[in-house]
């Protein structure tokens, strides 16, 4: 991923090659090609706009409930561009569009919402949420952007899936935004550059990098590079996490648990990881919840 910013400050981009990412979370939910396609999207969105967040350990949360066969989609990512999500029904699949393009609007639906939630770790997470626009959801993050904040936004999104084996081949996305002291000529030249910019998947599989795709857009503009980094589909999930949910339930529960099965066993939906809690751990919960 590389963060940029024009030498005026007035435009701001972000691109992201989010291939490695998407792939990892084809292979954890066993996903379909469309499947595939939708979170893939989400989840290179998250990355991005995760990475736009200042504080260090803020997190930010995309999550899209279209009405479509998908199901809810949800994808988090953190400031430094990690990510991670899930799809509630990865196994659907639905046949192309009559362009012979993946029918991401279709699988994700259209009649819905999608909400943004961002968590700097401190006080009260702001949330917002806009209705879907077309449920291809780059389109609905730049909706999200100009109604909920106000942002002059371009998003552009894209996976590629191959046709013989449906697995994700290529991804990558790039987030514009117009900052404060854009000047009128400087969204003319931005607006006229994105008219004629390839679709991401196309530059990537051309060999550009997130750099190159940044300045395609940006062309005509000084351009100052803020940062580049290695992003990865990232999972946080931890038995810790799973002690501290459970550490939520009665004391007659959690002994219940023990006596029943021996264990308490939680799957995590981002990743799959399978915790399995022992009964001297429950047992020692519900000491602990008695005290």
């Amino acid at each position: 991923m590389i963060r940029c910013i024009t030498s005026d400050g007035g435009i701001l981009a972000c691109a992201v090659d989010s291939s490695a990412i998407v792939a990892a979370g084809q292979q954890i939910h066993g996903a379909s090609a469309v499947a595939a396609a939708a979170l893939g999207r989400l989840l290179t969105a998250a990355s991005l706009m995760g990475a736009l967040l200042k504080e260090d350990g803020a997190s930010l949360t995309l999550k899209v409930a279209g009405g479509g066969p998908l199901g809810t989609l949800v994808a988090i990512g953190d400031s430094r561009g990690n990510c991670r999500g899930y799809v509630e029904r990865p196994e659907v699949e639905l046949p192309p569009r009559a362009d012979g393009k993946l029918d991401v609007g279709g699988a994700v639906g259209r009649d819905g919402r999608l909400g943004v939630i961002r968590d700097y770790g401190t006080g009260e997470p702001y949330s917002g949420q806009v209705e879907l626009a077309t449920g291809e959801i780059a389109e609905d993050i730049t909706r999200y952007y100009a109604v909920s904040e106000q942002i002059p936004t371009v998003c552009a999104l894209g996976v590629l899936v191959g046709k013989e084996d449906h697995r994700a081949l290529l991804a990558g996305g790039l987030l514009v935004q117009a900052l404060p002291g854009a000047s009128s000529a400087g969204i003319d030249r931005l607006e006229r550059n994105i008219a004629t910019l390839e679709p991401v998947t196309t530059l990537l599989a051309k060999g550009f990098t997130p750099e190159d795709i940044c300045r395609r857009a940006l062309d005509g503009f000084e351009v100052e590079i803020l940062d580049a980094r290695r992003v990865s589909y990232r999972c946080t999930c931890s038995e810790e996490r799973v002690l501290r949910a459970l550490a939520t339930l009665r004391p007659q529960e959690l002994h219940s648990m023990a006596e029943e099965t021996g264990y308490a066993e939680a799957k995590c939906r981002y990743c799959g990881k399978t915790y399995r809690i022992p009964k001297e751990k429950l047992e020692a919960l519900a000491a602990a919840q008695k005290a």
